[in-house]
């Protein structure tokens, strides 16, 4: 498959529980091996990428947790808390700590930046935005490509709407600026892409394709990947699930002879087979974009070497 990973910022999203985070650390280390300083910026987050890279824990530092090596370019990652990103921004934007003290370090501004809706997805929005922009001494980019594991769907979309409302309401200045700055980025296609993942199943379909409509219609966000994690082979034909579905059911597990369990097993096959093909139908019609199937896996996915396997399945093609 052929790898276009020009883009500086990917924005992985999707339903919870769809694999999101595997996909990111998987397009993290496909993106290494090609050559590219890979930064994957989680959003307060339960940390199970350490566990998923073999790496020690990642928390609010930015850690390397895979090293540069012949033909490797490192990845990194980061853990973001929403007050460390806000600290971390108001430092950037007064250029000096004691200063940042004198106005912020203080519990009733505090308590004023908690109550302004947005400022804690901003902060992190902003903080994996402003890594984009970072360079290292030689004036190259720090990070080739920032990955940003995005919330599930419903909170994922309202972080995504920060700069917009920041843009609509906020009147001139440092914040309205850089919101202006991460909105250029997120919208054009050259250097952002966004990567749905989704699950072969009913909801998480439904979820994705209206996801997909808010990030294109509202939002104008450039969708470039969708990601299908978790598909079985398919074992019978359209003529074998009809027969295994038709299946009568036991009135009750006790009444299940071993024979009759094989056939119920079967049975629960046939039906979640249907269920993904009209999915991948489904997706395929009405989200027609390049789109990747990582397979089902029965070992724990959350490891090392499943990691690595998944990395060889995925890439960053525009559509």
């Amino acid at each position: 498959m052929a790898v276009l990973a020009q883009e500086r910022f990917l924005i992985v999203t999707g339903k919870g529980g769809v694999g999101k985070t595997t996909v990111a650390a998987s397009l993290a280390v496909q993106l290494a091996g090609r050559g590219k300083r890979v930064l994957v910026a989680m959003c307060n987050a339960k940390e199970r990428l350490s566990a998923m890279l073999g790496s020690a824990p990642i928390d609010a530092d930015v850690t390397p947790v895979l090293p540069a090596s012949a033909g490797f370019a490192g990845v990194w990652a980061v853990n973001m808390e929403p007050q460390r990103a806000l600290e971390e921004y108001g430092m950037l934007t007064l250029k000096s700590r004691a200063l940042y003290k004198v106005l912020f370090d203080n519990k009733y501004v505090r308590m004023f930046f908690r109550a302004v809706p947005g400022i804690q997805e901003w902060s992190m929005l902003g903080k994996a935005w402003w890594h984009t922009t970072e360079e290292q001494a030689d004036g190259t980019p720090r990070f080739d490509v920032v990955i940003l594991d995005a919330p599930a769907t419903g909170h994922g979309l309202d972080m995504l709407r920060v700069p917009k409302v920041i843009q609509e309401v906020v009147p001139p200045g440092i914040l309205r600026r850089d919101a202006d700055r991460a909105m250029e980025l997120f919208r054009d296609p050259a250097r952002t892409a966004v990567v749905l993942v989704t699950l072969p199943e009913e909801m998480p379909t439904t979820e994705t394709l209206e996801l997909a409509h808010a990030l294109r219609t509202e939002l104008q966000l450039p969708i470039a990947r969708l990601v299908v994690n978790g598909v079985l082979p398919p074992l019978f034909s359209l003529a074998e699930r009809a027969a295994l579905e038709a299946l009568p059911l036991a009135s009750a597990p006790s009444d299940v002879a071993p024979g009759e369990a094989a056939l119920a097993a079967g049975r629960d096959r046939a039906v979640r087979e249907r269920v993904q093909a009209h999915s991948l139908a489904r997706l395929g019609k009405e989200l027609p974009v390049q789109t990747t199937y990582l397979p089902l896996l029965f070992e724990d996915a959350a490891q090392p070497a499943a990691i690595q396997k998944l990395a060889r399945r995925v890439a960053v093609v525009r559509a």
